[in-house]
């Protein structure tokens, strides 16, 4: 039987399909959810998708944060379910207390598109266990407010921790995030989020350009692949 992922969809979500097609090209039966809902209908993992949620009003995932599913999510992520948070699911993961710091307004302003390397710094988590640590990764990305910040006795626990999953490499910080972080799990490792998407690197001809190819990178496949691979683990 499929691992069952379910994706949330909230009002302004962008990339719920996309996050859907994923979790199916890696292998699992993906499963759409409702951000109005108390239901996480029996599923083996969560992603929270990228978009504007809300039209990001108050705050970058603010108002989705405290949505009826985010209840259920929040209470589950507790007991151990995996929870990925993609761009506007991370700023939902970090305004739900699920992940240290907050997510602000670009440093310089604007919105930002690009293939962006990553370097994976934690590889102990559901969504990294099949990337080498100090692997170096493309994924896209597209944000206005993916600016990280944390206070200094709280980026201190990060780094302390362990709790960067990601950082921003290739010589390109594309927003100021503090630390070059793009990405943090929780101290259980079952909660991921980060501001590149990994859905949209899951099938050659949609991917970001390779040395081998234009469009066929699919390093974003891994996250969803590893979660899979690490249910079916033994407990």
């Amino acid at each position: 039987m499929a691992m069952r992922i379910g994706v949330v969809t909230f009002p302004g979500s962008l990339d719920d399909r996309d996050a859907q097609r994923a979790a199916r090209i890696a292998g699992a039966e993906a499963v759409p959810l409702w951000h109005g809902d108390h239901d996480l209908q029996g599923v083996d993992a969560v992603v929270l998708p990228g978009g504007f949620s809300y039209g990001d009003y108050l705050r970058a995932g603010a108002i989705a944060a405290r949505a009826a599913i985010m209840t259920e999510v929040v209470a589950a992520a507790g007991k151990g379910l995996p929870v990925l948070g993609i761009c506007n699911g991370f700023q939902m993961l970090v305004e739900a207390h699920l992940l240290p710091g907050g997510l602000i307004r670009n440093a310089h302003q604007q919105f930002i598109r690009r293939d962006q390397v990553l370097r994976v710094e934690n590889n102990g988590t559901a969504w990294t266990s099949g990337y080498e640590a100090g692997q170096e990764i493309v994924i896209p990305m597209k944000n206005a407010d993916g600016n990280f910040i944390a206070d200094d006795e709280t980026l201190k626990r990060i780094e302390g921790e362990g709790l960067v999953a990601f950082r921003y490499a290739g010589g390109v910080n594309p927003n100021g995030s503090l630390a070059d972080i793009a990405g943090l799990t929780n101290e259980r490792g079952n909660v991921v989020g980060l501001m590149p998407h990994p859905e949209h690197a899951v099938e050659a001809g949609f991917g970001p350009d390779t040395d081998a190819a234009m469009k066929s990178g699919v390093d974003g496949l891994v996250m969803f692949r590893s979660v899979i691979e690490r249910a079916l683990q033994p407990a």
